[in-house]
């Protein structure tokens, strides 16, 4: 059986996207006091705006990671992986994906966001290299965690 491969989305995979998004987050919708961003946002206008790389295997969509450049980093809009497929390295192989993206772009590095009660998301970024830069305060008392992660010398080798 052959590994999944990561492609470019085209605009006919936006509702996949959205399904499969809102699979992915449906696990914390009982800890956060609102629906995580992701399953509300609007995907015609996200594809207009931001890069889809897509994990597919046999045909079939199974992870996601949504980008755009922010001054000279790329920023990870969105990482989500079909819940059964979860565990299985995907987000992994997606995170570093988009890493990749940002080196050939010549961009300095990567950032993210993501909610603090979400801390196996964290913990994940943590093993990944990437480092905590704040906590911001939003509605609902939602708290968002930032991290980045810089390429240099010592993480590039």
């Amino acid at each position: 059986m052959a590994d999944p491969i990561i492609r470019r989305a085209v605009e006919e995979d936006i509702a996949d996207i959205r399904t499969l998004t809102i699979r992915a987050y449906t696990k914390w919708v009982e800890i956060t006091p609102r629906p995580p961003r992701p399953m509300t946002a609007d995907y015609n206008q996200a594809f207009a705006d931001h890069r889809f790389d897509l994990l597919v295997d046999q045909g079939r969509l199974i992870g996601l990671v949504e980008t755009v450049a922010e001054g000279d980093e790329l920023m990870i809009v969105n990482v989500a992986v079909e819940p059964e497929r979860q565990g299985q390295g995907h987000g992994f192989t997606l995170m570093r994906h988009a890493e990749e993206i940002a080196r050939l772009s010549g961009l300095a590095g990567t950032r993210l966001y993501t909610n603090k009660l979400m801390t196996s998301n964290i913990a994940l970024y943590e093993r990944l290299g990437y480092e905590f830069e704040k906590e911001t305060h939003h509605d609902l008392g939602t708290v968002a965690v930032h991290m980045k992660y810089s390429f240099s010398p010592r993480r590039d080798k």
